[in-house]
C-alpha cells in the first residue's frame, strides 16, 4: 500500500514515523525545530495529535479526572490540565505541515473526536493515526474511514475482539488501506513487554501492513521488529529529553533515532530469502577454509602419516574429509613441504 509519498510493505525498507507529541512544549518554535530536526534523521513522517483539552475530558480535578497512580508520569496532574499542555494548538498544523513538506516528509495527525476529522480534511492530511486509547472509538473510526485514506492505528490495550470490531468497521465503509501497529499503552514500556511475536499474528489474521508502536527506552526493540515482519516503526521524538516535556522521558533524540533509522534498515537489508547458495562475497572466501598439506619434505615411496600432513588453510589440497584415508598412503614422487596433497601424488 502507499502512505503518503512511499509505498509500504515487507518488500520496501521500513516506514519511520516520528511522533512530536506534546514535547513542542507550547512553543511553535520548538515545534518547527523538532521538524527541521526529525527531518536529518531519515524519517518518512512527522504525526501530531489533534486535539483540544475539551474534546479529550472534562474540566474537573478530582476523582477519575485526576491521576494518582504512583506509576504514572504524570501522577498528580488533573487529566484536563494535561491535556492543556500537551495539545498542539491547531492554529500551528498549517505551519507544521509546510514545515514537513518542505523537507519532503509526510505530515499527518491523530484525531481524538470527529471535530478533528473535520480540521484535518480542510488541512488536507493524507492519512490518519488511531490512538491506542481510541482504537475502540467505533464512530471516530468510521469518521475517519469515509475518507478514504490510510489508516494506521495502535493496537495497545485491544482485544483481538475490539480489533476485529474495529478493522470490520473501516471495511464496512469500503476503505482496505489499514496499517495495525503493535504497541504496548504502558509510557514508558518494557521489552518484555513487547511481544513483538504478535506481529506476525496480526498479519496473518487481518491481512494487513503490520508495524510497531514503540514507548520503549532504546532501539533494541524496533530494531528487532523488523525481521519479525513490522514495515512501519513509530518512536516518540524530542530534541533534548533535558529540556522536559510531557513525553520526552520515552523519547527520542535526533541522533538516536537517526541511528534507529540507520540500523532498521540494516535489518531489514539483512532478512533477504532462504538460502544456501554461496554468495559473491563468500565464494572470495573459500581459499581460507582448511586443506590437507604435505607438513615435510618426503621422498618417492614415503608412508603418509600424522606427522607428514597437516590440515591447515588454504584450500588448495584435498578437502580435510580425506585427511583419514590418506594416512598409511605411499606418496610416488619426491614431495616438498608446503606442498598441497592430491591424488595424483598418492
Amino acid at each position: 500500500m502507499k502512505i503518503g509519498k512511499h509505498e509500504v510493505g515487507l518488500n520496501h525498507p521500513p516506514y519511520m514515523i516520528v511522533e512530536m507529541s506534546g514535547n513542542h512544549n507550547q512553543s511553535l518554535e520548538r515545534a518547527l525545530q523538532i521538524v527541521d530536526a526529525a527531518a536529518t534523521t531519515g524519517a518518512h513522517a512527522l504525526k501530531i495529535q489533534t486535539y483540544t483539552p475539551d474534546t479529550m475530558t472534562l474540566n474537573l480535578s478530582h476523582g477519575e479526572f485526576f491521576i494518582e497512580d504512583k506509576n504514572s508520569l504524570w501522577k498528580g496532574r488533573a487529566l484536563y490540565d494535561l491535556y492543556s499542555e500537551a495539545m498542539t494548538p491547531w492554529e500551528w498544523h498549517k505551519a507544521i505541515k509546510d514545515r514537513c513538506e518542505m523537507h519532503g516528509m509526510d505530515f499527518f495527525s491523530t484525531p481524538f473526536d470527529l471535530t478533528a476529522v473535520d480540521f484535518l480534511e480542510e488541512l488536507g492530511v493524507s492519512f490518519y493515526k488511531i490512538a491506542s486509547f481510541e482504537n475502540t472509538d467505533i464512530r471516530l473510526i468510521r469518521r475517519v474511514a469515509q475518507t478514504k485514506k490510510p489508516i494506521i492505528i495502535s493496537t495497545g490495550m485491544a482485544t483481538i475482539a475490539e480489533l476485529g470490531e474495529a478493522v470490520e468497521a473501516i471495511r464496512a465503509e469500503g476503505n482496505e488501506q489499514i496499517v495495525l501497529l503493535k504497541c504496548t499503552s504502558a509510557y514508558p514500556a518494557t521489552p518484555k513487554d513487547a511481544n513483538l511475536k504478535t506481529i506476525q499474528a496480526l498479519r496473518d489474521m487481518f491481512k494487513v501492513e503490520v508495524g510497531l508502536s514503540d514507548h520503549t527506552m532504546g532501539m533494541g526493540v524496533a530494531i528487532a521488529s523488523i525481521p519479525l515482519g513490522a514495515s512501519v516503526v513509530e518512536k516518540h521524538f524530542t530534541l533534548d529529553r533535558k529540556e522536559g516535556g510531557v513525553d520526552s522521558a520515552f523519547s527520542m533524540e535526533p541522533a538516536e533515532f537517526k541511528q534507529m533509522v540507520e540500523e532498521c534498515k540494516v535489518a531489514w537489508d539483512s532478512i533477504g530469502q532462504v538460502s544456501f547458495q554461496r554468495s559473491e562475497s563468500e565464494k572470495r572466501s573459500l581459499v581460507f577454509r582448511r586443506s590437507v598439506y604435505f607438513s615435510e619434505d618426503m621422498k618417492a615411496g614415503d608412508v603418509i602419516t600424522d606427522k607428514n600432513i597437516k590440515a591447515i588453510r588454504p584450500s588448495y589440497g584435498l578437502p580435510t574429509k580425506f585427511y583419514n584415508l590418506l594416512i598409511g598412503k605411499k606418496v610416488k614422487v619426491d614431495v616438498k613441504k608446503g606442498t598441497p596433497t592430491s591424488f595424483d601424488l598418492i
